[in-house]
C-alpha cells in the first residue's frame, strides 16, 4: 500500500513517475529496500529510507532517457509488447497475467499494462458486459 501511495504522490508531482516501474525497481533492489526500511524503523528516522528511494529514482532516471513524447510512447509500447508476450494465446485472469509478468502491484499493473491494452484494443475481456466480474479474464484480440 505504501508503494502505491509513493507512486501516486510522485506521479502527481511529475507525470514521468507514472511511467517509471517503481514496483519493479524496488523488487530488483529488494534486500536494500528492506534494509533501509528496517533501519529507518529502528532509528525512528525516515531519512535512510528516503535517501534509498531517491537513489533508486536517480539511478533509474540516469539509465532512462525520456527526451520527448516518442520516448514515452516507446516505453509504453514495450510494456504492451511485454504483456502480449506474457499472455501468448492463453485466456488469463488479471492475477495470472501479473504473475507471468512478475508484478505484485495491482494498481500499477492496471495503469501501465491492462488499461492501455484494453483501450488500444490489443486485448479484450471475456465478459465485456461485466467488467468488474471476479470471473473476468482477458485474451489477445484477434
Amino acid at each position: 500500500m505504501g508503494r502505491m501511495w509513493h507512486s501516486l504522490l510522485l506521479g502527481h508531482w511529475n507525470e514521468i513517475f507514472y511511467w517509471l516501474p517503481v514496483e519493479e525497481l524496488i523488487r530488483n533492489r529488494q534486500e536494500e529496500y528492506y534494509s533501509a526500511l528496517g533501519k529507518s524503523s529502528s532509528d525512528a528516522d525516515s531519512s535512510v529510507f528516503v535517501e534509498f528511494i531517491l537513489q533508486v529514482i536517480l539511478d533509474t532516471m540516469q539509465q532512462t532517457m525520456f527526451v520527448g513524447t516518442s520516448d514515452v510512447q516507446s516505453y509504453a509500447v514495450s510494456l504492451i509488447d511485454r504483456l502480449k508476450s506474457a499472455m501468448g494465446n492463453d485466456i488469463l485472469s488479471a492475477a495470472e497475467i501479473m504473475e507471468r509478468l512478475g508484478l505484485s502491484n495491482r494498481a500499477s499493473f492496471r495503469r501501465d499494462y491492462l488499461n492501455p491494452a484494453l483501450s488500444q484494443g490489443i486485448i479484450e475481456m471475456t465478459i465485456p458486459d461485466k467488467p468488474r466480474s471476479r470471473n473476468q479474464k482477458y485474451r489477445l484480440k484477434s
